[in-house]
């Protein structure tokens, strides 16, 4: 009888279907390039950036439309003023200092994207994407669904502010970060060196760079359009972090850090 219930049970038990992930693509960042695959399928993915380099580096996923390619990006970032109509911007892991990484998850759709490091370096205010840090990636058609990552903290940006959903506490989070404002914003973490503040870290970058950095950054996201959003996770130890926001604005051109878009905030 025993044996029979045991059958019975095994039969009409089905194991629960594996969940979901994200599809892992790692991106290697150097003086001045990428390493990174030519193409990805359309999706929910995760995008790791090491930096291997010796300065910092971030990853901007701009997606390009009307069959634009890498080298139409380059020539219109030659022209001042906004960027052209044809040109989205997805969000990406933003800036990871040497030797170490940084993430972002991200639901791509299929299409042609360009993988952008705007950062400048020490003493130059040349993007790298100007010295040929520039990478394109093809998104090819996928059935994989898309995939939701919980997340337990999600910040709002607008102009010109950071909207937590609630404090940090120290540990693991995983964070999602949605622009609802009309222009694109982006968040950099860092955490502040003692008597620094995140205001002081923005008139460090938009001073040159000069001198020992005033923080650690700890990544983020990169620009980002209206509506979208994308999710990172990060470490928090105590300590005092910033976070920050370098775009130019929309009307006079001016870093939003200069228009009071920095914030800072305690771990325990």
């Amino acid at each position: 009888m025993f044996r029979t219930l045991s059958l019975l049970l095994a039969v009409g038990v089905t194991a629960p279907a594996p969940a979901l992930k994200p599809t892992v693509v790692t991106v290697h960042a150097s003086e001045f390039a990428f390493t990174a695959p030519k193409s990805a399928p359309a999706g929910t993915i995760t995008l790791r950036m090491v930096n291997d380099g010796k300065q910092l580096h971030h990853i901007a996923v701009i997606k390009l439309l009307q069959g634009k390619t890498v080298n139409d990006f380059v020539e219109a970032m030659k022209k001042p003023g906004p960027p052209p109509a044809w040109v989205v911007a997805v969000g990406g892991p933003n800036a990871a200092a040497p030797g170490q990484s940084a993430d972002a998850t991200l639901t791509l759709e299929p299409g042609n994207y360009a993988l952008v490091c705007f950062v400048p370096s020490p003493g130059d205010p040349t993007p790298h994407v100007m010295k040929g840090m520039i990478s394109a990636l093809t998104v090819t058609p996928s059935s994989t669904p898309a995939v939701d990552v919980p997340a337990d903290v999600n910040i709002s940006l607008s102009d010109y502010k950071f909207a937590l959903s609630k404090p940090f506490s120290a540990g693991r989070h995983t964070i999602r970060v949605t622009n609802d404002a009309a222009q694109e914003h982006e968040v950099l973490f860092v955490k502040l060196a003692p008597g620094t503040t995140a205001k002081g870290l923005a008139d460090w970058v938009e001073g040159g760079m000069k001198g020992p950095p005033p923080a650690m950054p700890l990544g983020g996201v990169s620009p980002i359009g209206k509506g979208r959003s994308n999710t990172i996770t990060l470490d928090l130890t105590p300590g005092t972090y910033g976070m920050v926001c370098f775009l130019p604005d929309a009307k006079d051109g001016k870093p939003h850090s200069e228009h009071g878009m920095t914030a800072q905030f305690e771990v325990k």
